[in-house]
């Protein structure tokens, strides 16, 4: 992930200990299960809230983690990630499409993955999503550094879901292959400045050229 440090120097006195901890922790939305050990610092310092089985991020840690990831509006390498985030949004809505069709059959009762016919016709749109999102993941690397981890996770989780884990799909209970893309999707929000209505927006506009 990228990490600017003169941000973090600006944000209350964050330890830099804990920023990698903290972005790790926003981009997730979620820590599920006891807290780790480098949650407890996060606790401590106000960064994150232990809720029943969750650990969940603070406000203070989602104000820390936009700080840290944004890079310097109207640079060169905002222009250059825009570009690649304005490649990923059509795609992104495509990969919603497939797991809405995986949970769901098109005439909304759930999908029971009795019919073969109708899975290995989700697996397919998958495997085209797949294979649109790589090149846009090769042109993010580029720019951003550690986002290449992205594609090493997403092949990962599409490597289980193959193998039979269904799971690795779309669970928020594993790092499966939905999760995974949330969290390239929210760092791209976090690094851009981009608001969630502002990305919607800008997705729905897009899509719309895209399909003329």
């Amino acid at each position: 992930m990228a990490m600017q440090p003169a941000a973090v120097a600006g944000t209350d006195a964050l330890d830099e200990s804990l920023t990698e901890a903290v972005v790790d922790l926003v981009l997730r939305g979620m820590w599920r299960g006891r807290p780790e050990s480098e949650h407890r610092p996060l606790v401590e310092a106000g960064l994150a809230m232990v809720k029943g089985p969750m650990v969940l991020p603070t406000e203070r840690a989602r104000t820390a983690a936009a700080q840290i990831l944004r890079i310097a509006p109207g640079s060169a390498e905002e222009q250059r990630i825009t570009a690649v985030y304005e490649a990923f949004l059509p795609v992104n809505r495509r990969i919603r499409e497939v797991c809405t069709a995986w949970q769901c059959r098109p005439d909304g009762t759930a999908n029971d993955h009795s019919d073969s016919v109708y899975d290995a016709e989700v697996r397919e749109s998958l495997e085209d999503v797949h294979e649109a999102i790589q090149p846009v993941l090769r042109r993010l690397e580029r720019e951003l550094a550690g986002s290449g981890r992205y594609m090493t996770a997403l092949e990962e989780a599409l490597d289980r879901f193959d193998e039979g884990a269904v799971e690795w799909l779309a669970s928020p209970l594993c790092d499966s292959y939905h999760t995974v893309w949330m969290r390239l999707h929210q760092e791209l929000l976090l690094v851009l400045g981009v608001s969630r209505a502002e990305d919607e927006a800008l997705e729905e506009e897009l899509v719309r050229r895209s399909r003329g």
